[in-house]
């Protein structure tokens, strides 16, 4: 076989390969955009409904030490982006988003202080994870004006929220879990194939502070 005939047979392999991707990776793609629409379905319903109930939500504390009131999930919405993949108008993610507040009245105002760094970080990313409204203020002595602790100021209101995103070409969803449980940022990866009303409804089960078999980590 001459030089160029190699080539010509190593091309064509090539191509097939190529071909052969492709053909999987348009499948994939297709099996992702159901998924997609299935979860957008559920989550819009999803909110409808737990917007009547308001269920009660998790218990709240910035410090362990100074718990914040009963909580109740509010204000539901769901929102969606999508992207173009190869030519193809399909979805980027889907979020689903709330507000917890008290149960009984308006938010309220609370203060904590801290002034140790593991303490100061602690502090700052439970605010920062539930986009709480507050103010940091430098404590300084009165005379000798060196600072002894960083206070925060803030009111008791946050906002929780779960994001879906959608890699097609691996027809796989991952998920960010903000705030269910309590100050912290939770993730999950799940298939395109496992993406069904019975995943879906211990994601809920998560979201109303039940007992779930939605795996997180």
């Amino acid at each position: 076989m001459s030089f160029l005939n190699q080539l010509k047979s190593q091309a064509s392999a090539l191509q097939s390969a190529h071909g052969v991707n492709l053909a999987q990776r348009e499948a994939n793609t297709g099996l992702t955009e159901t998924a997609a629409t299935t979860i957008w379905l559920y989550v819009a319903e999803l909110a409808r409904q737990l917007n009547v109930i308001a269920p009660a939500g998790p218990r709240l504390s910035l410090t362990n030490k100074a718990p914040w009131p009963a909580m109740k999930l509010v204000d539901f919405q769901v929102d969606a982006r999508k992207k173009t993949l190869r030519n193809q108008e399909v979805f980027d993610y889907i979020a689903l988003g709330w507000r917890l507040v008290p149960q009984d009245g308006v938010p309220v105002a609370g203060s904590v202080s801290a002034n140790f760094p593991p303490d100061l970080q602690r502090i700052e990313s439970r605010l920062a994870f539930g986009a709480v409204p507050h103010e940091r203020v430098d404590v300084r002595h009165p005379e000798k004006n060196t600072l002894q602790a960083i206070r925060f100021d803030y009111t008791t209101q946050a906002r929780a929220s779960v994001s879906v995103s959608a890699a097609h070409d691996e027809a796989t969803f991952a998920f960010r879990l903000a705030n269910l449980q309590g100050f912290e940022v939770l993730s999950a990866s799940y298939p395109a194939a496992q993406i069904q009303d019975p995943l879906l409804d211990e994601l809920a089960k998560l979201i109303v502070g039940q007992a779930s078999r939605f795996a997180t980590h």
